[in-house]
């Protein structure tokens, strides 16, 4: 599967058309930028991810999901890599689309980042008021890259 994303730092509160939120965890058994592996831990299951390298503009990529018992997430992630991402993810509804915003705890505490995922690199769509610098392509606020190396902003 093509995953085609944008990411935005988030610049206000945008906690008014949260529809949902999840605690999240989740570590890296590879972290390279040519196929990360991930183990997420969210809900009480788990989810092995793989994705591939990014396309010149960072928007699209490989992306393979598939849902593990929450004991072999478990097992798995204790396998990972050193460094880890928490988080709590909020779905927010806005202008016919659902934005995923991630606010960040631990190592990475006082960083939002939101993401909105398309059908096509070229499909329109409107940027809520809270939405701040794209960061889209940057490899620095790539979560692999934030369990290796913490942003607090």
């Amino acid at each position: 599967m093509l995953e085609i994303e944008r990411k935005y730092k988030v610049k206000e509160d945008f906690r008014k058309d949260v529809v949902r939120s999840s605690l999240m965890k989740q570590g890296y058994l590879s972290s390279c930028p040519e196929r990360a592996v991930r183990i997420r831990i969210a809900g009480g299951k788990g989810y092995l991810t793989v994705k591939g390298a990014s396309d010149e503009k960072g928007i699209s990529r490989y992306e393979f999901e598939q849902e593990l018992s929450l004991a072999d997430a478990e097992n798995l992630y204790a396998l990972c890599e050193p460094g880890s991402i928490e988080k709590e993810r909020h779905w927010v509804t806005s202008g016919g689309h659902t934005w995923e915003v991630d606010v960040f705890h631990g190592a990475n505490e006082g960083l939002v980042l939101a993401e909105i995922e398309l059908e096509a690199e070229d499909e329109p769509f409107a940027l809520p008021d809270w939405i701040g610098e794209e960061v889209t392509g940057d490899e620095r606020y790539y979560n692999a890259m934030l369990a290796k190396h913490p942003r607090n902003h």
